[in-house]
């Protein structure tokens, strides 16, 4: 007997309510059949799925860490490392999770804190793993030549945020002639920036250092991030004993609060620990470009790149911070060394798919460009977009272009959340549950999600709300809604650009 209710060309087969399967059976397998036939050519020759040479259940930004170190229990070190990773492959520790956890179990790498996601949890979870299975013998560093990238003229930095936001989103626009640069919706900009200089002033003459050191610090070197073995070597070098334990116990991974410490920090605050001052300045990691996901379509902006940037300045220890590449572009650029990097967040590769893109804050980033390339293609299949931010008078990003690809039709549905608007604070994730009839009907449709923002809560909140969608929604249990998550992103369904 056919299982299949009848298919004609272009369709998808859907499951019967006859067919001998549950029905949380049944709406997992109609999802997964959604996403195969929306992904083929109708005439395309079915092709089994290449099999990766290793599985890494635990390479998934969405588990807690005592979850993935548990999936990768009894595997091999660098496994283990591995698995203690924020698992987001960002690059800001110059490595991905797999890489950078190699490189730990090998000796090529020594610290044990360049993972900025993960933060101080993933540090101390690696010190353990490595006390466990000790480097035997560390290899030596290896120097690698810092590519030389081409420069690309800023054009314009221009506020997004209304003026009485309490954030400063910018409209950051990049000249690409004559860089050879080209991009595609979804891909992400590399830009080299300078430390603050009045940061960087403060160092020096805290250091006493000579002249000769000021482009190691302005522009080779990150002090806003020092490492473990910078507080290791400062430790060393402390000549008050309870300065030396006290950064011992911080090279340790010991919580130090939220307010972490950059390099100044820790001069003023330790003023006996006065390693050779080249000695510290290698120490330090290099100062790696920073990534921004593409908010622009090369067929809206021809020549020209634009990122959304949220510039970051808060307080801490009593001092102004100022994160270093948002205020480099915000105020201070008239050029930048760029590199694009080729992401996985593509449109579908058939115009008629549905797509669900959940982006709120910078997060909208990508969605303004698949929009502007769908609005360039004249594409007009279904497309969902959940927003959100603080207040919808003055945090509502790029609100005209929006509210014109609605009218137009490149955009098909917009769900908005306001998280101080009114007294309960809405979420992106509360947009989702509210409507979970149509997005699960979107889904078993073959949409691709894709989600792009925070890791450590937005992502894990859209996740959830997806899983209690499944649950609600297809009849499934925890578990079976955690496969069919785990099935979308295998079809490359559900796709996150998360950081």
């Amino acid at each position: 007997m056919n299982a299949f209710a009848p298919v004609t060309p272009g369709t998808v087969p859907v499951l019967p309510d006859s067919a001998p399967f549950t029905a949380e059976q049944r709406a997992y397998l109609n999802g997964f059949l959604a996403g195969l036939f929306s992904r083929a050519p109708d005439n395309a020759t079915p092709v089994a799925p290449a099999l990766p040479a290793e599985d890494f259940p635990w390479h998934d930004p969405a588990l807690e860490l005592d979850e993935r170190l548990a999936l990768a229990a009894g595997r091999a070190p660098a496994r283990r490392m591995m698995a203690a990773m924020a698992q987001l492959d960002c690059g800001q520790c110059g490595y991905l999770c797999q890489t950078y956890a190699e490189a730990l179990a090998e000796g090529r790498e020594t610290s044990t804190g360049l993972c900025v996601p993960g933060a101080k949890p993933t540090q101390k979870a690696l010190k353990a793993l490595l006390a466990e299975a000790p480097v035997v013998a560390p290899a030596a560093p290896v120097a690698v030549a810092k590519p030389a990238h081409p420069v690309a003229r800023l054009l314009e930095s221009q506020r997004l945020t209304g003026a009485g936001s309490d954030k400063d989103v910018r409209r950051i626009v990049l000249d690409l002639s004559g860089t050879g640069l080209a991009y595609e919706p979804g891909d992400s900009l590399g830009v080299e920036a300078a430390n603050d200089p009045a940061l960087v002033d403060a160092v020096m003459a805290a250091l006493a250092a000579p002249d000769a050191l000021r482009d190691s610090l302005a522009r080779e070197r990150d002090i806003a991030r020092p490492l473990d073995r910078t507080l290791d070597l400062l430790a060393g070098a402390a000549k008050n004993p309870k300065e030396a334990a006290m950064l011992r116990a911080m090279a340790d991974g010991e919580d130090v609060g939220p307010d972490a410490p950059d390099l100044l920090d820790l001069l003023e605050n330790f003023p006996s620990a006065r390693p050779p001052v080249e000695d510290l300045i290698a120490s330090l990691p290099a100062l790696k470009p920073r990534l921004y996901s593409i908010a622009s379509s090369p067929l809206a902006a021809p020549g020209r790149v634009e990122l959304c940037v949220g510039v970051v300045r808060d307080e801490r220890r009593g001092r102004m911070r100022h994160g270093v590449a948002s205020n480099h572009l915000a105020f201070r650029a008239d050029a930048v060394p760029t590199y694009v990097q080729t992401s996985h967040f593509r449109l579908p590769t058939r115009a008629e798919t549905p797509i669900i893109m959940i982006g709120p804050g910078t997060g909208i980033a990508p969605f303004r460009a698949l929009l502007q390339h769908r609005a360039g293609l004249a594409q007009t299949s279904p497309a969902w977009l959940f927003f959100g931010d603080r207040r919808s008078a003055t945090d509502f990003l790029y609100r005209e272009e929006i509210e014109a690809h609605l009218a137009a039709g490149s955009l098909s549905r917009l769900s908005l959340a306001w998280s101080r608007d009114g007294r309960a604070k809405d979420y992106v994730q509360h947009r989702m549950l509210e409507a979970a009839p149509d997005l699960w009907r979107w889904l078993q449709d073959g949409a691709h999600v894709y989600v792009c923002g925070d890791a450590s809560r937005m992502a894990k909140d859209v996740d959830a709300a997806l899983r209690q969608v499944a649950q609600q929604q297809g009849a499934m249990s925890a578990d079976a809604a955690r496969d069919w998550i785990v099935a979308l992103a295998r079809q490359g369904r559900y796709q996150r650009d998360v950081y």
